[in-house]
């Protein structure tokens, strides 16, 4: 332990590698054929895979195309829809200060009557 603090940093790397070096020789490495044979067993169940889960997807698109989950419901016209869809006028907001409450209401009562009547 002693000799680990007198060493620099430079050295305490280079033990390092020497140590890395030294475990990765007594490590077993596969032949070239154990090697190839083992990546072709993986790429093989990769695609496998691959190819059955988009089985999957597809089917369970085209089934929930079957029961229309994907069809969006168009919404009901009814007589609130219609006036409220009706162009609306654009009010200045100085207008809107001068005018009370009722007086609004009145103007957009007469507006809604004369495009009613056109």
């Amino acid at each position: 332990m002693a000799d680990k603090s007198k060493k620099n940093v430079f050295q305490r790397i280079g033990q390092t590698f020497k140590e890395v070096r030294q475990e990765l020789k007594k490590s077993v490495w596969p032949s070239k054929e154990k090697l190839r044979n083992t990546s072709a067993v993986v790429l093989t169940v990769i695609v496998f895979f691959a190819v059955f889960l988009s089985i999957i997807a597809i089917g369970g698109r085209w089934i929930l195309d079957k029961v229309n989950f994907y069809d969006e419901v168009e919404p009901s016209v009814t007589a609130a829809t219609e006036v409220t869809a009706a162009p609306v006028e654009t009010v200045m907001a100085e207008d809107v200060l001068d005018l009370s409450e009722t007086e609004v209401i009145e103007e957009a009562a007469e507006t809604e009557a004369a495009e009613s009547e056109a």
